[in-house]
């Protein structure tokens, strides 16, 4: 059974007997008792729609909110600097959780960027006159709750990130069937343009394409609706036709190396921060390695992301041999269980990066011969098919045995996953589905498929 029947069930309508020629009566005939059949079912099975869960958080949609405030008297003069509360503030609400002052406190945004999460307490402990560094203690009990969740709020989680995709999914194909008339080689034309317009690469577009040009003559689908689940199931089974490993390689003895490459600003070094301290939750030794030393802000990120995550960064200052970076952390890691490699991402020199990684990689199998275990290539969901660029040019610079997909929350292109998995054969492995620590999945084919085509059939 293909993915597309475990997911959405068996076709609405059975195949035709392709060897038994049908006269145009008898035609005419099937298609008005399909026709009858069909309104019978209609007035018999009102249509149920499925009412989104409620979700507690706010959205755009609320723009402001009024929050009383009970105002504490005191004989102290107001310093001109500390802005007086009045018995109602207008405060303009977001995404980000507003917290509501006690006594006079300043109203204080809290967001991921800036604590582990809503429920994660995070202290900092002063040291005394012996110490030199702060030390930093991780609440574990809160850390675990903000990862402890079910498939169904998981599932959710995808429904709500593709939803642009879906729309553009949708948008598409209401496009397509807007004028539709029959099927004939104009129709054939526009629905590959219209895929390739969502974002799901030319070569599945054309290959989808041409096994329609052949297949809708034998299921004899004239009606719009057929049409539309004709395709999706193509589309959807050629995706799960590839069967790529989408669990990461963790070792169940000794250490774990990930090694992670991708251009600045598709989220490389956030990735690597949320997947440490998801570890850190399972109870593994994480030991992460700056070893993108060609931009000093890339060590200062992934030394905070250390921070809040409560996991040691192996740093050397920049413009250091990254290799040099890996080789201290590799003599630093002997009792830990992974090990994450931030590299740097300059694909617009191809040369320099080339050797670097090449040095990374003679430096870690002198001391684990099979690692690195996974080269994870961080990807910006938003590009679209820039995305497949990169993802073919940093393939020809090192072997790519996986894709963390970022930002599909804020994408309408989210389609690539079906390029990427079906042009260059790399399966997705991460995917980013918002900005919390615990948003960072990974990648599960059936609740991808399922929210990028349910609403579509």
């Amino acid at each position: 059974m293909g993915l597309f029947d475990r997911l959405f069930g068996k076709k609405k309508q059975e195949e035709t007997n392709h060897d038994v020629p049908v006269s145009e009566n008898q035609s005419s005939e099937i298609t008005e008792a399909v026709k009858n059949k069909k309104e019978n079912e209609t007035t018999k099975r009102p249509e149920v729609t499925e009412e989104p869960a409620k979700v507690e958080k706010v959205t755009d949609e609320s723009v402001s909110k009024m929050i009383d405030v009970e105002p504490e008297i005191t004989d102290e003069p107001v310093s001109e600097n500390e802005p007086i509360i009045s018995e109602k503030v207008e405060v303009e609400v977001t995404d980000e959780k507003i917290v509501k002052p006690e006594n006079d406190e300043k109203l204080e945004k809290i967001t991921d960027e800036k604590v582990i999460s809503e429920t994660t307490e995070v202290t900092e402990k002063k040291v005394t006159d012996e110490d030199e560094e702060e030390e930093i203690v991780i609440d574990i009990d809160a850390l675990a709750n903000i990862f402890t969740q079910s498939r169904e709020e998981t599932e959710k989680k995808y429904e709500q990130s593709l939803t642009l995709t879906r729309k553009t999914f949708s948008d598409g194909f209401n496009e397509l069937f807007a004028n539709f008339r029959t099927v004939d080689e104009e129709f054939f034309e526009e629905l590959e343009e219209t895929l390739i317009m969502s974002d799901v690469g030319v070569d599945l577009a054309m290959e989808v394409t041409e096994e329609l040009r052949k297949e809708a003559k034998l299921v004899n689908a004239k009606s719009t609706d057929d049409l539309r689940q004709l395709i999706i199931e193509k589309i959807v089974d050629k995706f799960d036709g590839e069967k790529l490993p989408t669990k990461l390689d963790i070792q169940t003895d000794g250490l774990s190396i990930f090694l992670f490459v991708g251009v600045n600003g598709v989220g490389k070094t956030t990735t690597i921060g949320k997947l440490a301290a998801r570890y850190k939750n399972e109870g593994k030794k994480v030991l992460l390695a700056a070893a993108d030393t060609f931009r000093a802000g890339a060590i200062d990120q992934l030394v905070e992301w250390g921070n809040r995550s409560g996991v040691e960064v192996v740093t050397k200052p920049a413009g250091s041999d990254p290799a040099a970076v890996v080789f201290d952390a590799l003599a630093k890691a002997k009792n830990y269980d992974i090990l994450l490699v931030d590299t740097a991402g300059r694909l617009q020199n191809k040369d320099n990066l080339m050797k670097e990684l090449e040095k990374i990689g003679k430096v870690i199998k002198r001391e684990i011969p099979d690692a690195p275990h996974e080269t994870i290539l961080a990807l910006d969901a938003t590009t679209g098919q820039n995305a497949i660029q990169q993802a073919k040019e940093f393939s020809a610079v090192t072997p790519i045995t996986g894709i963390a997909l970022t930002k599909l929350d804020g994408s309408a292109k989210g389609g690539i996953v079906l390029s990427i998995v079906q042009s260059l054969k790399i399966p997705v492995k991460l995917i980013g589905l918002g900005e919390k620590l615990n948003d960072l999945q990974d990648f599960d084919e059936e609740f991808f498929v399922r929210g990028l085509f349910k609403e579509l059939l």
